[in-house]
């Protein structure tokens, strides 16, 4: 499972005019799904997500996680995180889990930054989304599910 994770003052999704998820101060993960991702990478990553010290504390340094300045986050499923790109210029998406198993990985990681106290707001699976966003910082972080171990 990948994920980019760029804190954000403010981020939205909108699918066909709509805005379907919203955040002002937090995160906007983007989360791509691997074929061989399982509930243990999962965990992983929103125990990571919801942990990582990427806010300023009162002496200016990255010290506080979203939850600990009261932030949200914005999480929207990006199946090209998992594009191979080492063989031409079109990029493979083979890595890629199918859409039945991606969504449901992308619920369990959303449900799990929900149990951990994070609002969280989510795009729509599989649609054409427009993602807006001001990146603080700016502060951008890859994460790997297979390299957290």
């Amino acid at each position: 499972m990948r994920a980019v994770v760029q804190r954000v003052s403010r981020a939205e999704v909108r699918v066909e005019g709509a805005v379907t998820g919203a955040v002002g101060r937090g995160l906007l993960v983007l989360l791509g799904v691997a074929r061989d991702d399982g509930a243990q990478d999962a965990r992983l990553l929103a125990d990571k997500i919801a942990g990582l010290r990427v806010f300023e504390d009162a002496a200016g340094k990255m010290n506080l996680a979203v939850g600990e300045v009261g932030g949200a986050v914005l999480v929207v499923s990006q199946f090209t995180l998992l594009g191979d790109a080492r063989k031409g210029n079109r990029p493979s998406f083979t890595d890629a889990a199918p859409p039945e198993a991606a969504n449901a990985l992308y619920e369990a990681v959303c449900g799990l930054l929900r149990e951990k106290g994070l609002r969280v707001e989510t795009g729509v699976f599989r649609a054409d989304m427009q993602v807006e966003l001001v990146n603080d910082g700016p502060v951008t972080i890859l994460l790997d599910s297979r390299r957290l171990f």
